[in-house]
């Protein structure tokens, strides 16, 4: 067995991050807490370090190579994610053209650094992604049923394919996780969200940021 702890240079998994967590029974992921938080506002990663209205979220709706740097040196964007209200936890991707162990690779990741925020005392609304029906086995494992999640419509329902799957993994998500909110980013369509605010659940949609810039 590697002890990582004698040399932190080995620790190319970052296994330092989950340090006193619990894990879920299957896949090993950090366990994450509920949290019950209603965001307004959120600006993406790329834009934090040049903003000055620090009155809302981050989020990581943006290509995966503009915040691969948070997982690989996380420490070094604490005292910026410190500054804002909170954060939506990372949206590695989960395209179904991925071999399947890496959208389990980047789920872990996903719950890895929510809980790494969550130590650190930072606001954190958990992100919710998944792919095909593969992904239902793992895509909500590690957290909590109830209060809020966030997840991303944005390029989901831009073709058929990506609509339908977008569409089956929302209502596996609801099912497994029992959401009272669900925070999406950043369009609202009515005949996908419509059923679930009639069942009682609070949608709340993020303007996409260059919408958000314009008004």
């Amino acid at each position: 067995m590697l002890d990582l702890r004698k040399n932190k240079r080995l620790d190319v998994f970052n296994a330092d991050m989950v340090k006193g967590a619990k894990f879920s029974g299957v896949h090993e992921f950090p366990l994450l807490h509920r949290t019950n938080y209603i965001p307004v506002m959120a600006l993406p990663f790329n834009a934090a370090k040049r903003t000055m209205r620090l009155k809302q979220w981050l989020h990581f709706y943006i290509y995966d190579y503009f915040f691969e740097s948070v997982w690989n040196m996380p420490d070094r964007y604490l005292p910026l994610f410190k500054k804002f209200k909170g954060v939506i936890t990372p949206d590695f991707s989960l395209y179904i053209n991925l071999p399947l162990a890496m959208q389990i690779w980047n789920t872990y990741r996903n719950r890895a650094l929510g809980y790494w925020l969550q130590s650190n005392g930072i606001p954190i609304i958990a992100n919710v992604s998944w792919g095909d029906e593969r992904t239902y086995d793992f895509a909500f494992e590690g957290l909590e049923k109830g209060g809020t999640y966030a997840i991303c419509s944005n390029g989901a329902l831009q073709n058929k394919i990506s609509r339908y799957y977008f569409v089956k993994g929302l209502e596996k998500m609801v099912e497994a996780l029992e959401p009272d909110t669900i925070v999406n980013y950043s369009y609202y369509s009515k005949d996908i969200f419509d059923k679930y605010e009639k069942k009682g659940i609070i949608i709340i949609t993020l303007k996409h940021w260059s919408d958000a810039i314009r008004e």
